[in-house]
């Protein structure tokens, strides 16, 4: 993937402008005629490429708003696709359709690189911070349709392009809810709560790390590191559920 991430950055170059081409390929992704190019722009840029000219504002407030919305479209759609299921499987299986992982997954199968604004720095370097860019311009952009064309759109192009690729792909059937997870084992076996710590952070307030260290009383399970904490929690919980596993062949 990130072979096909350097390429597309040779290609166009961090510096993107919204151009005609651009907006018109927005409008039939959308499936909408965009009358605020304003609104996508500000989707679009991720805080490392603001200046004091054109760029003032970041894509945080819509990609919190966005993320509110994808939240419900995707339970609603749970809801009458499980008819069957209680809430507890609806919960569960809910994460999967909203974490980095699908929506970046999601953000490349519209090509969504091709239209964001960010710093070269971070689009020049291989790293894992492309996911999480990608993942929360998708929540804003979300934030800019639902904003502009209305709930009806917003909920038709996340059946389309997150929605309905998950169901058809089965991604409802995998658990990588590893907190979940862990929990269930630590109650099983009537341990303590696991607990997450903020161990670490590091890196400037754009590009930010955290590292999170779970714990079940004062025995350290597992570590992990992402650029947010949910992310760090969700891999600390799997480094735990690894060495559980280990600890138990060895046994």
């Amino acid at each position: 993937m990130f072979k096909f991430l350097k390429k597309i950055i040779e290609k166009f170059g961090s510096k993107q402008i919204l151009s005609k081409k651009n907006l018109e390929k927005l409008e039939i992704l959308i499936d909408h005629k965009i009358t605020d190019p304003q609104i996508f722009i500000e989707a679009l840029t991720h805080r490392s490429y603001l200046d004091s000219k054109k760029f003032k504002v970041s894509n945080e407030r819509l990609e919190f708003l966005g993320d509110a919305v994808l939240g419900f479209v995707v339970a609603e759609g749970l809801f009458k696709v499980f008819g069957d299921k209680d809430e507890g499987f609806l919960t569960k299986i809910r994460s999967n359709f909203v974490n980095r992982n699908s929506l970046y997954d999601a953000a490349v199968r519209i090509d969504l690189i091709h239209f964001v604004f960010v710093s070269k720095e971070l689009m020049a370097a291989e790293n894992l911070g492309i996911k999480t860019i990608l993942a929360d311009a998708l929540e804003a952009l979300l934030g800019a349709i639902y904003l502009h064309c209305g709930i009806d759109t917003c909920r038709n192009f996340i059946l389309k392009y997150i929605f309905n690729p998950n169901i058809k792909m089965g991604v409802h059937l995998v658990d990588e809810n590893y907190k979940s997870q862990l929990l269930e084992y630590a109650q099983a076996v009537k341990l303590e709560i696991p607990k997450y710590y903020v161990i670490n952070e590091e890196g400037p307030e754009h590009e930010r790390y955290f590292t999170v260290e779970v714990r079940i009383g004062q025995q350290a399970l597992g570590e992990g590191r992402a650029r947010n904490k949910k992310s760090a929690e969700q891999d600390a919980a799997k480094a735990a559920l690894h060495e559980i596993a280990k600890s138990k062949k060895s046994s």
